[in-house]
């Protein structure tokens, strides 16, 4: 089985400055730690490394330091960070992105961004630059902000938008599971009608704050196939934040995998679509 982790992040506080990284997370995690979580019964296993929060500053310092522990960590392209309402400062930036060959698209991280942000006019602007390369956008959102992930998708049709962690929609915890609200149902079909977005199975246990049933993730996952269907959804691991409770969980990677697997295989979704063609497909690997 071939694998490619669509959603990977590596972080190292003692060579990049992070502002959120608190308690157990302040720590490296980058190729060492990776190894350790290798995927059980995969032959071919690649990442795409999608930025991890530094601050503004470091955007540029990141990318450079993951192509630094790339080939070790097995990544193959990478999402960038980048602010895309800041005029001619977003041009300049991603001129400077497009000197690293594995820069493949960017993310502006929206969930802590007022609403509208997305579908402002300067933000549309810069997403039309990144369209212009025949990038990608990551839309990280709370599951209050994928309608506004939809007007961007209207204003800029040809940018292929993927949708993280299926927005974030409110799941409960193990022990008091919440099923998907009418509202995040709502939402994700009205998205789903735009034919370039996907959506990614990914970062549902963090959102349970680490602590997950599968009973309690399998309705999400069931909707997002009915709205996305089989050919606009891939997997990623979120890791290492979706395997955080009070801290770090090893082996939370290679659970959520199984998990997905097992789930695609009941529902007569190709594996090989969802955890290989797909994102490469989307994200334009070769």
């Amino acid at each position: 089985m071939r694998v490619v982790d669509s959603h990977l992040h590596l972080w190292d506080p003692w060579t990049l400055e992070y502002d959120w990284l608190e308690g157990p997370m302040a720590a490296r995690f980058a190729e060492d730690e990776l190894f350790e979580e290798q995927l059980p019964g995969v032959t071919e296993e690649v990442s795409v490394f999608v930025q991890a929060g530094t601050v503004e500053r470091a955007f540029l310092d990141e990318v450079a330091w993951v192509e630094s522990v790339a080939d070790a960590a097995g990544v193959v392209a990478i999402t960038a960070g980048a602010r895309l309402d800041s005029g001619a400062a977003t041009a300049e930036h991603l001129e400077r992105l497009a000197a690293h060959e594995r820069v493949i698209g960017v993310r502006h991280l929206l969930q802590d961004e007022p609403h509208g942000t997305a579908s402002s006019p300067a933000f549309v602007d810069g997403a039309k630059l990144v369209a212009a390369r025949g990038w990608t956008f990551d839309a990280c959102v709370r599951a209050e902000g994928i309608s506004d992930v939809t007007a961007l998708a209207d204003a800029v049709p040809e940018l292929r938008v993927v949708l993280d962690h299926l927005g974030k929609p409110r799941v409960g915890t193990d022990a008091a599971p919440l099923r998907p609200s009418a509202e995040w149902l709502r939402d994700v079909h009205e998205l789903a009608a735009r034919p370039l977005v996907h959506a990614k199975l990914s970062g549902l246990p963090a959102e349970a704050g680490g602590r997950w049933a599968e009973a309690q993730l399998t309705p999400f996952l069931d909707a997002a196939l009915e709205a996305f269907g089989p050919e606009r959804l891939m997997w990623g691991s979120d890791w290492p934040v979706s395997s955080f409770d009070t801290a770090y969980q090893p082996g939370g990677r290679a659970r959520w995998f199984r998990f997905v697997d097992s789930w695609a295989q009941s529902r007569g979704v190709s594996s090989d679509g969802l955890f290989w063609s797909t994102p490469l497909a989307f994200y334009g690997i070769r």
